[in-house]
């Protein structure tokens, strides 16, 4: 079996199998799912088709965090220079949008120049000078995943348990890391609508990382509602400067200090929330942020240009009567995101960094009748006009006010 496995991966690869051949397999992984040998079979195949980084040299604990997907998250851009602020390398390939859910790579990208493929060389070097740097899969690292992860976005296939995993745990053990945060999302937005089956992917990801030995720590958060106060490209870049600064939306704050203080704890730190609130007060965070975006090419002027990335076009969507907001389909939103153009119909799509959604109100807060309480954005007015069959029926608003969202289960 893993001869069959590597057969296939390999020749997707190399450009010797097709899209619609590759498709059919995918399909079959996603219907009839893989044992866990066939699952690390998998992983092992998707690793090897690239080379594998050494951090071992370092004087410092070397981590990543992922998250399994959702709308709205961007924690990776907040707690990965965080991190490295707290004296840790942060070695993070990350990836770019799959269906409804965006990516790190595609919100990165929407910062003018900044570079997501690097020859290896230089990521190792950025990530042993600034402390974290932020890329895609490439030619040399993962290429396997760096092709297959594309055309699940565009076949449904992604939220396959032994898929995910040969996805991220390739990736993960190519980093060279010692521990991995894992985010697995759970509710309406995510791939998993329940904790149940959530634990059951944390499982198989921890025991594939204890293979390989890498330490996971598994953490459970909600995505019944988007995560922050923007959902998007370049909007979610410049509300991570806002966390950043120290005026971020409770909610993500709340899941960055949880995955954060998971990580520190591993790393031998006493006091992690202390410590990561020490690191946003001071400015060194930030400072880790804008020295990567600068090592990877890209522009700081546009970090502070109100005007970079403005959307030409924009509609708010208000309440039709009095209530509180009592349910968000998150995945309906994510889908709206897509659709604006921030997320890819097509494999090869080019995305509009200027799409986005702010919310103004979220699930328990109350709203006026004709009160805004979103507002959605992209520089495409067809796509405006065809995005308000999105937004008609994606929020309910009742008169009993709903029980708090549980943001981070046990």
């Amino acid at each position: 079996m893993q001869s069959e496995i590597e057969f296939i991966v390999s020749e997707y690869t190399s450009y010797n199998i097709s899209d619609d051949t590759m498709t059919l397999w995918l399909r079959a992984v996603f219907e009839n799912g893989m044992n866990h040998k066939e699952t690390l079979n998998y992983t092992q195949s998707m690793l090897h088709s690239g080379v594998t980084l050494d951090f071992s040299h370092l004087n410092g604990y070397v981590m990543d965090k992922h998250s399994t997907g959702g709308v709205g998250d961007k924690v990776s851009l907040i707690l990965g220079p965080i991190l490295a602020a707290c004296d840790c390398y942060v070695p993070m390939l990350a990836g770019r949008g799959l269906e409804h859910t965006g990516g790190t790579i595609d919100k990165l990208e929407s910062i003018p120049g900044y570079q997501t493929s690097l020859g290896v060389p230089e990521f190792q070097k950025i990530v042993e000078d600034i402390g974290i740097s932020i890329m895609s899969q490439t030619k040399d690292i993962c290429p396997a995943d760096q092709k297959i992860y594309s055309l699940r976005d565009i076949t449904e296939t992604v939220s396959s348990f032994p898929l995910i995993c040969g996805s991220i745990m390739s990736k993960k053990i190519a980093e060279g890391i010692q521990e991995l945060v894992m985010d697995i999302k759970v509710g309406n937005g995510a791939f998993m609508h329940t904790l149940s089956k959530a634990k059951e992917l944390g499982d198989l990801l921890r025991r594939v990382g204890e293979y390989y030995g890498i330490h996971v720590s598994t953490c459970y958060t909600n995505m019944d509602q988007p995560l922050g106060e923007t959902a998007g490209l370049w909007c979610e870049v410049m509300e991570s400067i806002k966390c950043l600064q120290g005026d971020g939306a409770h909610d993500i704050m709340k899941v960055v200090f949880h995955l954060g203080e998971k990580a520190l704890c591993s790393a031998g730190i006493s006091d992690p929330v202390r410590t990561m609130q020490s690191v946003i007060e001071d400015g060194s965070a930030l400072e880790r942020f804008k020295k990567m975006v600068k090592a990877h090419g890209g522009s700081l002027d546009s970090l502070k240009d109100s005007e970079m990335n403005k959307p030409l076009f924009s509609q708010k969507v208000q309440a039709k009567t009095n209530g509180y907001i009592s349910y968000m389909d998150t995945l309906r939103l994510g889908s709206a995101i897509v659709q604006l153009g921030g997320g890819r119909l097509q494999k090869r799509e080019k995305l509009d960094p200027t799409a986005g959604i702010i919310f103004y109100k979220k699930t328990g807060d109350f709203v006026n009748k004709d009160e805004s309480f979103l507002e959605y954005f992209c520089s495409n007015k067809d796509k405006i006009e065809r995005c308000k069959l999105y937004f008609m029926e994606i929020i309910d608003i009742n008169s009993t006010k709903p029980e708090p969202l549980e943001l981070i289960y046990t």
